[in-house]
């Protein structure tokens, strides 16, 4: 709930700052006015710098998303509420842009949650025994109002993100996410104040291990087909007048139209590789870099001009995965959002999936933006086979249709709250204002990946022996 705070004048802030610590500051709550609402929210103080010789503070607003976090003056603080941070708590350091330390570069193992992304859905019923369920029927009266059939991406943005603060107790050891350590100050604060990637100025959102030297500049200038990074516009310049690469290394596996996909390999283009984590890192706060990209493969997607291949966006998957996720990390750059990129990238995942064979799922934790497009997806894919299936069909033959997996389909069901228990058996109702919102958001995704352009066969990684 906001908070109204009484002006203050320069001598009563004084002498409440010198009844506190100086060095205690950080770790400490107090009301704090945000810029767009121009209302007062509890927020904690994670750190503290000198601008012009005035000392401003890091905070993050208590409840509100990591990318609201930011640097604030003294008079946007309401020191006369501030409380004291809890015995225990880590310190914030009283200077920004540190980088991970080498050990931490490493590959490492995870604590991720094991369900599925449906959050709070309520509990699964078995699926191991495939029940059947009724060819979809319009009853108004066997249903009740159902939730939309696609939340889509445009409405993401207005969601609370899940509580990644506990993991559960079954935990992974391998993947590219991970749940944030949530009592590490250094990586809870952005270090990045802006990047320039192509036409676009883009403001970062969460902390990404660049080198220290980059992180005092107000601009880090990448290159959009390289992804290779320069501190200075003069280095930059003379970087883009070598620089001969005008699309993603790897194969160019599909192009319809502008639209193109290519595969890159993080074992033969390393240095790429790493570069389109670094990116990614920006605006992913589950992300775990890994300096060594040799098990994943990269499908870049990407918009083709005059001047070349733009990045648009990107999703990796593990070379060999134990549990048969299809995605390991997936990101739509912010300047391309709520244009449908998101969805295709998904699309396309699942139709590398069906030219596998088998069925996928995207590695968990999911952000909090990737959470609602995957249900969009999921929602919109069942009720796309549902609304065309005249003969009963069983949770595994949905499985096999449209490769997403088990635990997913009974998600994506439950979420959208049409299983109905009529008669002794589970069945699926699908309400006349369901479908309508289906068509509506159908119309909404005018890019769609066309099967018959993909231009891939899979290898079997544990057949070659090595990456």
């Amino acid at each position: 709930m906001a908070n109204t705070a009484a002006p203050m004048d320069t001598a009563s802030k004084m002498r409440i700052l010198k009844s506190v610590n100086a060095d205690a500051i950080e770790g400490c709550r107090l009301p704090v006015r945000m810029i767009s609402d121009s209302e007062f929210h509890l927020a904690e103080v994670l750190g503290k710098k000198r601008i012009d010789n005035v000392w401003n503070y890091y905070v993050h607003y208590i409840d509100f998303n990591k990318r609201l976090d930011e640097w604030v003056s003294e008079d946007r603080l309401d020191f006369t509420k501030i409380e004291a941070p809890a015995v225990g708590a880590p310190k914030a350091k009283a200077v920004d842009g540190r980088t991970l330390k080498k050990d931490n570069r490493k590959r490492k193992a995870e604590d991720t949650p094991g369900p599925t992304s449906s959050g709070t859905a309520t509990p699964a019923p078995s699926v191991g025994a495939a029940p059947s369920f009724a060819t979809p029927t319009a009853s108004a009266s066997a249903a009740t109002p159902a939730a939309s059939a696609s939340a889509s991406a445009t409405a993401a943005a207005t969601e609370e993100p899940e509580d990644m603060s506990l993991p559960p107790a079954n935990i992974r050891t391998t993947g590219a996410v991970a749940v944030p350590d949530p009592h590490d100050v250094v990586t809870r604060m952005k270090n990045i104040e802006m990047i320039e990637l192509g036409a676009h100025r883009v403001r970062p959102w969460y902390f990404a291990p660049y080198p220290e030297r980059l992180t005092h500049n107000p601009i880090i200038y990448i290159c959009e087909f390289c992804l290779r990074f320069s501190r200075s516009l003069t280095s930059f310049r003379r970087h883009k007048m070598k620089c001969a690469l005008r699309h993603p290394p790897g194969n160019e596996i599909y192009r319809k139209g502008s639209i193109s996909f290519f595969e890159v390999d993080g074992r033969k283009h390393k240095e790429y590789a790493q570069n389109l984590c670094l990116i990614a890192k920006l605006f992913l706060d589950h992300k775990t870099l890994y300096y060594d990209t040799d098990p994943f493969l990269f499908y870049v997607l990407t918009e083709l001009d005059s001047r070349g291949c733009h990045l648009v966006g990107y999703f990796s998957k593990e070379k060999e995965s134990a549990e048969d996720y299809n995605v390991a990390c997936i990101l739509t750059l912010p300047q391309y959002q709520r244009t449908g990129y998101g969805k295709l990238l998904i699309e396309f995942s699942y139709e590398l999936s069906k030219i596998e064979g088998k069925a996928g799922s995207p590695e968990k934790p999911l952000s909090d933006l990737g959470l609602l497009s995957y249900r969009s997806y999921w929602a919109q894919a069942i009720v796309e086979l549902l609304r065309k299936q005249r003969e009963p069909i069983s949770v595994n033959e949905i499985t096999e249709v449209t490769c997403i997996k088990t635990e997913d389909v009974v998600s994506a069901l439950q979420h959208l709250n049409i299983i109905k228990f009529y008669k002794g058996s589970n069945c699926i109702v699908l309400t006349p204002e369901m479908l309508a919102e289906h068509d509506k958001a159908m119309a909404k995704r005018k890019i769609r990946i066309d099967a018959h352009l993909i231009q891939w066969t899979p290898i079997d990684w544990a057949k070659r022996g090595s990456w």
